[in-house]
């Protein structure tokens, strides 16, 4: 039963959210420009405010999933 226990763990494990950002905190979203797709994780956001886009230089849009499945999407 080793194949049906490593597989039961990896789904297990794939369904946990991640701690991407290394700093112990979870992301409650993510900034968005829509014109350019371009989208920037609430935790890489340094400083106060919303950030600009990195294409195009406009404010980018804050916004966050009302789901439970980690995505801000």
């Amino acid at each position: 039963m080793g194949f049906v226990t490593t597989l039961m763990e990896v789904l297990m494990a794939s369904n946990q959210s991640a701690d991407r950002s290394g700093k112990g905190r979870e992301s409650k979203g993510g900034y968005w420009c829509h014109d350019c797709s371009e989208r920037i994780l609430d935790l890489d956001v340094e400083g106060e405010g919303p950030p600009s886009c990195p294409t195009c230089g406009d404010e980018m849009e804050f916004e966050r999933s009302p789901g439970s499945t980690g995505c801000a999407c």
